[in-house]
């Protein structure tokens, strides 16, 4: 029975401050046979208050409780009682009477079981020489450091790590820090590394495997190597080459050198996120670190680069300067999200990836305009609830805001003042508060003013603009995709251009509304465009003739890219909001048939097949001629572009023949149908043939699985076969992907089932739930069936709530509202999926709106006609 004693430890949201860890020494034995290790650790401590408790971190590990010992300066101390609080993940050790203040030593023997849960100490498996193996993982990422040595795993308890790990001696075994030690006995061999810097626990790391590398140096010597399964070693040289530049740029960027002796990279065969930046030992799922010449798209190449990039910028925002708390993890994601841009901008300024930095925006707003959105700065009570933070809110809204400060205050201070921020707060913690006062010291703005509007509450505002008696009026307040009012108001960066780029205004709407004069009124009757190259985090509504006038710019080519995807985007989503009639929204998508740009067609993309989902939920007779006037707005950039890649063409146009023939495959476009039929079937007798190039693939492969049915199955089978024979996970991906395009039920309920058999990786299953609207009833009765089982599987990380996600939110009626509440009241209360579950409901009744609103839209059949049959 637990002493009571123990009550004042449990459900709190940090531990103690009785004791500060200085430093680890830390053993672990893996055995990657029986998947068990062992493990001791010594912690060298300063108690610092009167206790006889150490309190510290501990999940799933068996600890030697004979073992746990404290030794001060004068004497040595056994634990009476060592208790677990299994809940809180909280160790108690409690000794016979207090332990002298000053500095000592805690000793504990423990033993854990390599998991398959991706995360603490784990096992991923891989095959050598057709032989199934095992290696052992590190993924502490929140709060599981935990599962593998018993710590203060809080990352404001920063402290120096010794590391050794016992292997068997054929084996490659990788830390944080170079090795300084080996020995080899026998079968097994004793690895020892140099002791790390000041870090977090979440970013100790160990691997143990067999692999194979590539290495190259940066200008002052600092060893970076990609480590692969063996014979994949080829497909690491892309990434190395991107980390080595990568490595020059943060350092004259932060003005800071890289602080570590070397850097290493690994694919990992099954990893949960997409990378972890541990210090000096990055891991990453293989999609996201590997480049194959002949079998990567474009997509997988921008993908390697932005992520290595990301992980990169984390050695120095994250790493060096540590967030005091969860609450601050938005100041990690989302400034090594805005700084990846930066990085890729400078390494391939062709690519033009600022204006692809407008997605990332559109996923903010996306997530933050439900009301179950949270604030950038979230208060953490508990472990279980941070796993959900790492959204898109932390990520790409907090980038977003960044990205809208460092335009407000200029490039040159920003930049400043960040490299200030760094050299004030490295090897230690810092809250956000730190760098806004740093930022409005350099720039002598308002920063922290302006920016608190942004951090501490959650959602953005809708600007509306009007012109009245010649003068502007701008209103602010909060956007709802449902449409509702929220109460929420900001200080809002405001910038404007009239009839030309060179005539800029700018001010902060700091109130409801605010009325500006405007120095030639005859300018008024040109275009204005309000939230310049969407540097803003917030919507823009115009009046009707401002409206207008912007059309006419986009007609004749006036606006820049960034632009034009803003007015694309803001106008979708006042549509779904119910503030602007989806008749207006087509008639504006159809200003967009000759776009030239990447990132903008690839916005008119995901805007058509939402708008042709929510159509044709609202009405089905309208189905045919949507499809018709999306087939016919995308036909001018399929014929620019064609099936085939064409000498020197530009990496953006690779990108965007892949999404381009991927949606006409989807609408069912003939011509692609055939094309892709004859291509894959030349890919089956040949799987290096130039005809099916990897750009196109998701495309034909989309292709082959629509014209599968119950009675016609053939496809299906033949792409199974290429998912069984491809050992390139960019390619199991990209197939898993396709699979739910199916139309036929019962074809997406064995897609459905197939994804729970040991064939997939259970990293990779989130990437088949996104079925087609045939599909989706069949999905979510396989989800309800499925539950316990999914549960069980993923429950203990943040994949779980990609299934609630993908397959809830599609839904679009009062009906399904109430089912979903139903289901998972029935089934027990799950913290960690509890805001996904509640955002997914929401969008369900967004879905549920936007389909009535769209059944009162008067002349909405005869504008579908008009602009199915126009004539271009």
């Amino acid at each position: 029975m637990a002493n009571n004693n123990y009550k004042q430890f449990r459900c709190q949201p940090r531990l103690p401050k009785f004791a500060i860890p200085k430093s680890y020494d830390l053993k672990l034995t893996p055995d990657l046979t029986a998947c068990k290790f062992s493990g001791t650790v010594d912690i060298r401590l300063d108690i610092v208050a009167d206790t006889k408790f150490i309190v510290l971190n501990s999940a799933d590990l068996q600890i030697d409780s004979k073992s746990v010992r404290f030794q001060s300066a004068l004497k040595g101390f056994e634990a009476v009682n060592v208790e677990f609080l299994v809940e809180d993940e909280v160790l108690v050790l409690e000794f016979a009477e207090n332990l002298p203040h000053g500095a000592g030593a805690l000793f504990i023997r423990f033993d854990g079981t390599l998991n398959d849960q991706m995360k603490g100490f784990y096992r991923s498996t891989y095959e050598h020489n057709g032989e199934k193996k095992n290696m052992a993982v590190t993924q502490f990422e929140p709060a599981d450091a935990r599962r593998c040595f018993p710590c203060w795993d809080e990352p404001a308890c920063k402290a120096t790590f010794k590391i050794t790990l016992e292997v068997p001696s054929d084996l490659v075994a990788l830390s944080n820090m170079p090795v300084v030690d080996e020995k080899v006995n026998g079968n097994l061999k004793t690895v020892s590394y140099q002791e790390s810097p000041i870090m977090s626990t979440y970013l100790v790391a160990a691997v143990v495997g067999l692999f194979d590398y590539v290495e190259d140096h940066t200008p002052d010597g600092i060893k970076v190597r990609v480590y692969t399964q063996v014979g994949k070693a080829n497909q690491g040289k892309f990434a190395l080459d991107v980390a080595v530049k990568t490595l020059g740029l943060y350092k004259d960027y932060f003005a800071t050198p890289y602080t570590l002796p070397k850097l290493d990279m690994i694919a990992i065969p099954d990893f949960a996120a997409g990378a972890m930046e541990n210090y000096g030992l990055v891991t990453y799922r293989e999609t996201a670190l590997l480049y194959d010449e002949k079998h990567s798209a474009a997509a997988n190449k921008q993908r390697v680069a932005t992520v290595v990039a990301h992980e990169l910028a984390h050695q120095w925002f994250g790493n060096l300067v540590t967030m005091e708390w969860w609450t601050h993890l938005w100041l990690n994601e989302g400034f090594a999200t805005w700084v990846s841009y930066l990085a890729a901008d400078g390494l391939f300024p062709e690519w033009k990836i600022w204006t692809q930095f407008l997605d990332e925006s559109t996923e903010g707003l996306r997530l933050d305009g439900l009301s179950e959105s949270h604030p950038i700065e979230v208060d953490i009570n508990h472990a279980s609830e941070i796993d959900e933070i790492f959204d898109a809110i932390s990520y790409r809204k907090g980038a977003s805001v960044i990205r809208m400060l460092q335009s407000y205050l200029g490039a040159e201070v920003f930049q400043r003042a960040l490299a200030k921020y760094i050299k004030k707060h490295a090897c230690s913690n810092a809250k956000t508060e730190d760098l806004w006062a740093v930022l409005e010291e350099e720039s002598k703005e308002p920063v922290n003013k302006l920016m608190h509007s942004w951090t501490k509450q959650k959602g953005y505002p809708v600007v509306s603009v009007s012109v009245k008696d010649s003068k502007l009026v701008f209103e602010q307040k909060q956007f709802l995709s449902s449409g509702s009012s929220g109460e929420g108001q900001w200080v809002v960066p405001i910038t404007l251009c009239i009839g030309s780029y060179e005539a800029k205004k700018s001010f902060l709407l700091d109130k409801r509304s605010q009325t500006i004069d405007i120095d030639e009124p005859s300018s008024l009757s040109s275009w204005i465009k309000i939230n310049i190259d969407q540097a803003g985090f917030y919507r823009v509504k115009y009046d009707d003739n401002l409206s207008v006038n912007l059309r006419h710019a986009i007609e004749n080519k006036r606006l820049s890219a960034m632009d034009r995807y803003g007015i694309l985007d803001d106008s979708f989503a006042l549509s779904m909001a119910g503030q602007l009639p989806v008749s207006s929204l087509l008639t504006l998508m159809s200003d967009y048939r000759e776009e030239p740009e990447y990132t903008v067609l690839s916005n008119l993309i995901s805007v058509s097949a939402k708008v042709a989902r929510i159509v044709a939920d609202a009405d089905i007779t309208l189905v045919d001629n949507i499809k018709l006037f999306l087939i016919n707005l995308f036909q001018y950039s399929a014929e620019r572009i064609g099936f085939d890649p064409k000498q020197g063409e530009s990496h953006l146009d690779a990108l965007l023949r892949g999404e381009l023939f991927t949606t006409l495959a989807v609408l069912g476009h003939e011509e692609t149908l055939k094309e892709a039929s004859k291509r894959f079937q030349a890919f089956l007798e040949d799987r290096n043939t130039h005809l099916l190039p990897p750009d196109i693939r998701r495309a034909v492969y989309d292709a082959v699985m629509k014209k599968v049915t119950s009675s016609d199955r053939s496809g299906f089978d033949k792409l199974l076969k290429v998912y069984r024979e491809t050992d390139l996970s960019q390619e199991k991906t990209r197939i898993l992907g396709s699979l739910g395009s199916c139309c036929d039920p019962d074809i997406i309920l064995e897609v459905l089932n197939f994804l729970l058999t040991p064939e997939v990786r259970s990293q990779d299953v989130v990437f088949g739930l996104n079925v087609s609207r045939e599909g989706r009833e069949v999905a979510w009765n396989w989800l309800k069936k499925n539950w316990e089982h999914i549960s069980n599987t993923w429950g203990r990380g943040f994949l779980l709530t990609r299934f609630v996600s993908a397959i809830v939110s599609p839904l679009s009626s009062h009906e399904k509202v109430k089912e979903v509440e139903e289901f998972f009241a029935s089934h027990g209360k799950q913290p960690s999926i509890a805001r996904t579950l509640r955002q997914s409901i929401e969008r369900v009744q967004i879905n549920t709106k936007w389909v009535e609103s769209i059944q009162n839209e008067k002349n909405l059949k005869d504008c579908v006609q008009e602009l199915a049959f126009r004539e271009y």
